[in-house]
């Protein structure tokens, strides 16, 4: 997607070899008119899924999630990593681990809002080692729905994660791939193919 790599390549900053800060449109501050976007994005290559629900992660995937459901005309459903007093009763739970936060966060979905005839499209801002896209799978399985494909903002394609969600057989959309971030430069991988 162009206009979004145009974006990493004049706001985003490689702070190291594995660290892209791109909180002025997306994980922090967030660009309306770019989530927009995505989320045709979104629709355009994943609208013959026959998606029902689409499942995030707080907080940085909401934006584009919601933007994508709202091109669909589907829910969505984001794992919350916070207690709350209302998040009680029949919870679909896993453990994630945040390479930036460098931390382990207990995540969980109210089971009525994922149902065994639901065919899911799990949407997250990043893809690095999969870890975050691996807690969502691992929700989307217990309540026994289908995971239709996996949309990504931005995947690090120099780390693990995307490749091993493509050898087990999901589909992984991205719409960058980043093949470097090696001196401060960020680079792209210049094929399309996902």
């Amino acid at each position: 997607m162009e206009l979004l790599k145009q974006k990493i390549l004049s706001e985003g900053t490689a702070l190291s070899e594995s660290v892209l800060k791109v909180d002025n449109f997306l994980n922090h501050q967030i660009d309306p008119e770019l989530m927009v976007e995505i989320g045709k994005e979104f629709k355009n290559y994943f609208s013959d899924k026959n998606i029902t629900k689409i499942l995030t992660l707080e907080s940085s995937g909401i934006a584009p999630s919601v933007m994508a459901g709202l091109e669909l005309g589907v829910p969505v459903v984001f794992a919350r990593k916070r207690k709350s007093l209302t998040l009680n009763e029949d919870l679909l739970t896993a453990e994630v681990y945040s390479y930036t936060k460098q931390e382990t966060s207990n995540i969980a979905v109210a089971g009525k809002f994922l149902k065994k005839d639901d065919n899911v499209l799990i949407i997250d801002d990043f893809l690095a080692n999969g870890e975050a896209a691996n807690a969502l799978i691992n929700v989307v399985n217990q309540a026994g729905a289908n995971i239709s494909g996996i949309g990504i903002v931005i995947e690090k394609a120099f780390q693990k994660g995307g490749t091993a969600l493509r050898e087990e057989n999901y589909d992984v959309y991205s719409l960058a791939r980043i093949e470097s971030l090696e001196n401060g430069e960020i680079k792209f991988l210049s094929e399309a193919v996902q």
